[in-house]
């Protein structure tokens, strides 16, 4: 099995580099025929929302949708499927940057209380606590 880097989902999704999408799709097509997969890091979701947030300005309810349409193709295989669910379920629901919301479950999933953080709007997500002087 391979795995796949982030450029290769923009390319994918964005199709800016016609060249490149059409090389991802055919990988995919010919996986598909063979009943293989590639792997998707948790670190490539968490780079891709970035990604399309920052350099494709993707409204997060679009990136959401698509994270969601992306799970449900057989040719990839997600790190931590559970994960991925439980923070698209939270982001529908919460104004929280897709980012923090994913590290938070990802957290959780680790059995983790909470995500100490110096970042006083993604405090205010209940899997957050503030780490300041009073505390």
């Amino acid at each position: 099995m391979f795995a796949i880097d982030t450029n290769i989902l923009i390319r994918f999704l964005v199709k800016d580099d016609i060249k490149q999408a059409e090389l991802v799709y055919q990988q995919f097509i010919q996986a598909e025929k063979e009943k293989q997969a590639f792997f998707v890091p948790l670190l490539v979701v968490l780079e891709l929302i970035w990604v399309l947030q920052s350099a494709y300005k993707i409204s997060d309810q679009d990136i959401v949708s698509t994270l969601s349409d992306l799970l449900q193709m057989p040719v990839l295989k997600f790190e931590a499927p559970a994960i991925l669910h439980q923070f698209i379920n939270s982001a529908n629901k919460t104004n929280f940057d897709l980012s923090d919301v994913l590290i938070a479950h990802a957290a959780l999933f680790s059995e983790c209380q909470k995500v100490l953080t110096f970042d006083k709007k993604a405090s205010k997500f209940k899997h957050f606590k503030l780490l300041d002087e009073t505390t």
